[in-house]
């Protein structure tokens, strides 16, 4: 997937993203993740987690399961999520094409 840099987005919507970019693993009640993509376009975002009031998304693959195929979500960083990885380059995030 190509991505490119992300526009700036507010404090609260990275606070709810959290440490979530693009090749950070994490750990949450509901698995181990991979994030692979983060999208702020909220368009996208709507549409991925068909979910109007959606302003971001995260594309995921769970690393516990070889055969698992990428999905989005859209929770909250909570304290009970982790970083196992930090993500390895700046934030990224996917833009449509005009």
């Amino acid at each position: 997937m190509h991505s490119i840099a992300s526009r700036q987005i507010g404090p609260s919507v990275q606070d709810e993203i959290g440490p979530r970019q693009p090749g950070a693993i994490y750990q949450s009640r509901d698995g181990r993740f991979e994030v692979l993509v983060l999208v702020t376009d909220p368009v996208d975002a709507a549409q991925l987690l068909r979910q109007a009031a959606a302003r971001w998304a995260v594309i995921v693959r769970d690393t516990l399961r070889p055969d698992a195929q990428p999905f989005a979500v859209g929770t909250v960083w909570t304290d009970s999520d982790y970083l196992i990885r930090p993500a390895k380059r700046s934030c990224v995030s996917y833009v449509p094409a005009a």
